[in-house]
């Protein structure tokens, strides 16, 4: 059970119980919901006071005392964002909802005032040519081309930034002079930046190779240098730490419908139909962590893609863990999906 859960009361409790999870959860807050979590209302420490001064019967539901109205956020809000919001309302807490209005989660003013670091290793795919995007790679990698004011790679890397991580590897091969030129050695943004390059393309799994084995002491995460997400990192590490396994891979769902109506049968005989039904699918995201263990067994200057590499550690009987993840997601792989990202950055990316 996670922290903020402890402070979940359903409607129709009453205040004197109210009371009783307000103390025991110590988060000075209490999160009213119905039975599929839909958040009704909030009671804070404040409003129970207030409630207390008026002599409102301690018997009396908390649906009587709470904030029916209280501000909420998705988890796709920046820090800057959250942060705006709870100074100007003077919040102490922000209850975080999904679209139907469950609760998810709960921010604190506390935790994004001290974030918290991680030394965990950041490995990200700079070196692929962007094919499907020219022109526009001709005189430019991929993951430098600018989505609003800011390359993708930035973007990437400040949102690690924000959830803590300060030691970066970048593997590089077209163009590397440009990357190299923007980044440096991380020192602008307080982080540590080392390249990685590749002489010829080694594919993702390759590339682990060569990496400097001494010092990948901590699960890494790797991602491909053309995503936008607003993937909770520190969600991440958090569920490959709780789930030991040789590798943790993203996925998303992507759904597909047939346009046909199908039908299923046993020799000549039709036993169902279904009318043009809808299939659904995890898909590989381009996001992983994987243990040192993994990344000390790859081998130097051999070509090999991630899903081979994985599918070699299910062979040899290593656990591999899925991570489903629901947050905003964009591959910058072709034309569309380029236009795509400079109308999300002005909007939910922000």
């Amino acid at each position: 059970m996670k922290k903020w859960e402890k402070a979940l009361v359903n409607s129709g409790t009453s205040l004197s119980d109210a009371i009783k999870v307000l103390d025991s959860a110590a988060l000075r807050i209490v999160l009213v919901v119905d039975e599929q979590r839909k958040l009704l209302g909030t009671l804070t420490d404040g409003d129970l006071r207030r409630a207390l001064i008026s002599h409102r019967p301690l018997e009396s539901a908390v649906d009587d005392a709470m904030n029916p109205r209280p501000k909420v956020a998705t988890l796709n809000w920046s820090r800057e964002r959250l942060l705006h919001v709870m100074e100007q309302g003077q919040l102490l807490q922000l209850p975080i909802v999904d679209d139907h209005q469950r609760l998810i989660g709960l921010e604190s003013l506390h935790d994004l005032l001290n974030p918290s670091t991680y030394s965990n290793p950041v490995f990200l795919m700079a070196g692929g040519f962007g094919t499907r995007l020219r022109p526009l790679t001709n005189d430019c990698p991929k993951p430098m081309l600018k989505v609003g004011d800011k390359p993708i790679l930035q973007i990437i890397v400040e949102s690690f930034i924000k959830a803590g991580f300060h030691r970066f590897y970048i593997s590089t091969h077209y163009m590397p002079e440009m990357i190299r030129a923007h980044f440096g050695d991380g020192r602008s943004w307080g982080v540590s930046i080392q390249y990685i390059h590749e002489e010829r393309p080694l594919g993702t799994g390759g590339a682990l190779g060569l990496l400097p084995k001494t010092e990948i002491d901590q699960p890494l995460f790797l991602m491909n240098g053309d995503l936008l997400t607003t993937l909770n990192f520190e969600s991440l590490l958090q569920f490959h730490n709780s789930h030991p396994a040789s590798a943790t891979m993203c996925v998303r769902e992507y759904e597909h419908q047939i346009p046909y109506g199908v039908i299923q049968g046993k020799g000549h005989h039709i036993t169902s139909m279904v009318e043009k039904p809808l299939q659904r699918y995890f898909v590989n995201a381009g996001i992983y962590l994987l243990d040192p263990e993994l990344v000390h067994r790859a081998a130097p200057d051999h070509h090999i893609d991630m899903p081979t590499v994985l599918e070699n550690e299910i062979a040899a009987q290593r656990k591999v863990n899925m991570f489903p993840i629901h947050e905003y997601w964009l591959d910058i792989g072709r034309m569309e999906e380029f236009a795509r990202a400079q109308k999300d950055i002005a909007g939910s990316l922000q």
